[in-house]
């Protein structure tokens, strides 16, 4: 029996036990659904591996869309804490999301927006407001079937909005957490309901490799594949994950334990370069395997490789490529996922420069101004991330002062605009006491304060500028020409505080030039210091927006001037 004529046995109805509220419009099959899980542990690269299909299966002419299904019950990513979670991602509608969908964005060339991202939290609180709503019609609300109903729907909406010929569905965590479960039912659902051949399964698993023993050991990704059989979900395909080559004997193991046949158990190992995997994976066969369970494979072919591989030359250094040292100093030095959109610009960087990006974590908590010299001496740039809080700012502003003194390349995100005010109103404008109202509210003089239409919005979330916004660019300055004299430009922002206007004059008689702005506001959102071989700072965030083969237009010039030095 088929999706359609499954589906339409089923009564979609707030009071029937098959409650399963369908989008009008809605096709049974018309859209393919690639479910990625994970087990034995999280963190080995669901999303890399479900991007980097997202790219083969785009380069063969599908319309292809990706979604992540969080477990936690956040609404969304923006209150986690970036050591615990990595950095907070935004997409341009101003959705701060998990940092797989900056891998999604990179991957494809292309925006996503709030319906690529879900949560537990986001689907519990949309069916708490149907609840208080009477939607239910007096029915008492559980797990099953309104929960995994809910789920059902956010997926089905972005097939019929999208129109997609497939999307390829990440869940958080790992097969055997109890805030999945609930969306793994769904999926099993899901696969009941649109029949055979409409949904695959992947499985990534991870290959224990004990130093103490010095050989690879399945025994745990068996039982991790196992537990997801005991919830109803047989795998199509499984991805096995490895530190080296995964051998025949393990791959032989795993397809006779979990009844996936041989040819469709694949193997990944590490790989210092996450942009070579597509053509790697399409070697292997993995997205034809994919296709073929979903019947697709006869439909969309591929061209001979010649884009993947064109793709696979851009995204390399060659040869005996020269490095480049950048300092990020900041406050989460020791979490490298907190700071994973900035260091993919710069390896975007790396690719058009040809390279090496070698960066050195410099944190600022304790830093101290008379060890800044020492902190920088071996680095050619320096870039200060965004970030809250106080922790760590009077070594940000040590840092900013070093660079612009010194006349080493200086680049500035969010916080780093900030900081870099803070220390010309400090040391050029003679305002001693100058601050931020963020790290010291009864500061004399405010430079940086949250603007009073600002304050009028409540809620630790609500009160920030947040996602694509346009950015007016000043004539003649360096921001209008390394973006080739664009009058505007559209970039993303995750921010509360700004330059206060007040004290805008003082800073441009200092020296200090806007060169972008909010059109028809005064919203200061980048300076530039032009008699300096390189001190630029961004109220923005451009690391949410570099590309692999089109590097953001700052990262660029930044380094070009640490090139130079």
């Amino acid at each position: 029996m088929q999706g359609e004529e499954i589906l339409g046995k089923i009564i979609a109805t707030s009071g029937d036990e098959f409650y399963t509220p369908m989008p009008k419009d809605y096709k049974p099959g018309k859209t393919k659904y690639v479910v990625v899980t994970g087990s034995v542990i999280s963190g080995i690269g669901k999303g890399t591996i479900s991007s980097t299909l997202c790219k083969l299966l785009q380069d063969r002419g599908l319309e292809v869309e990706p979604i992540k299904l969080e477990a936690y019950l956040n609404v969304d990513a923006g209150t986690l804490n970036p050591f615990r979670h990595g950095e907070v991602f935004v997409l341009d509608d101003g959705t701060e999301t998990d940092l797989d969908l900056g891998t999604y964005e990179r991957m494809l060339d292309k925006n996503l927006g709030k319906d690529n991202f879900v949560t537990s939290g986001r689907i519990y609180a949309n069916i708490i407001e149907k609840e208080r709503a009477g939607k239910y019609l007096g029915r008492d609300v559980q797990f099953i079937p309104h929960v995994t109903g809910e789920i059902k729907k956010v997926l089905r909406d972005l097939a019929v909005k999208t129109k997609a010929d497939a999307i390829v569905i990440e869940i958080g965590g790992t097969v055997g957490d109890y805030e999945n479960m609930f969306a793994l039912e769904a999926l099993r659902e899901l696969h009941y309901e649109e029949g055979h051949g409409n949904v695959c399964f992947i499985n990534i698993t991870y290959i224990l490799q004990p130093k103490t023993l010095g050989e690879q050991k399945s025994k745990a990704a068996q039982l991790g594949i196992k537990r997801m059989i005991e919830l109803g979900i047989q795998p199509d395909i499984i991805v096995c994950r490895s530190e080296s080559k995964l051998h025949d004997s393990i791959r032989k193991k795993i397809s006779l334990n979990v009844n996936v046949p041989l040819e469709n158990v694949f193997g990944v190992n590490d790989v210092s370069n996450i942009y070579s995997l597509p053509l790697a994976l399409r070697k292997t066969g993995f997205d034809e395997a994919v296709l073929d369970v979903v019947g697709l494979n006869k439909r969309f072919k591929t061209n001979g490789n010649k884009v993947i591989r064109e793709w696979n030359k851009k995204t390399s250094v060659h040869g005996k490529a020269q490095p480049l040292a950048v300092a990020i100093a900041g406050k989460y030095t020791g979490c490298a996922d907190t700071y994973i959109s900035i260091l993919k610009a710069l390896e975007h960087c790396s690719f058009k420069l040809n390279r090496k990006v070698k960066v050195k974590w410099v944190d600022t908590t304790e830093l101290e101004a008379r060890d800044v010299k020492k902190a920088l001496s071996d680095v050619d740039g320096v870039i200060i991330p965004g970030g809250f809080g106080i922790r760590g700012i009077e070594g940000k502003v040590a840092v900013a002062k070093y660079c612009r003194e010194n006349d080493i390349p200086y680049l500035g995100l969010c916080l780093g605009f900030q900081v870099a005010l803070i220390e010309i109103a400090r040391d050029k404008l003679g305002l001693k006491e100058a601050n931020s109202t963020e790290f010291e509210p009864k500061t004399p003089h405010p430079v940086i304060d949250i603007l009073p239409e600002q304050k009028k919005i409540e809620g630790l979330g609500g009160n920030m500028r947040l996602g694509g916004k346009d950015v007016e660019l000043k004539p003649g300055t360096i921001a209008a020409k390394i973006h080739d004299n664009e009058k505007t430009i559209r970039r993303r922002f995750r921010h509360r505080f700004e330059c206060n206007p007040e004290y805008i004059e003082q800073f441009e008689k200092a020296g200090v030039v806007f060169s972008g702005k909010a059109p028809g506001q005064p919203i200061m959102q980048v300076l530039e210091l032009p008699k300096h071989c390189f001190f630029m700072a961004s109220q923005f965030h451009p690391e949410f927006t570099s590309r692999p083969l089109h590097p953001d237009e700052l990262f660029l010039e930044f380094a070009r001037a640490c090139e130079k030095k």
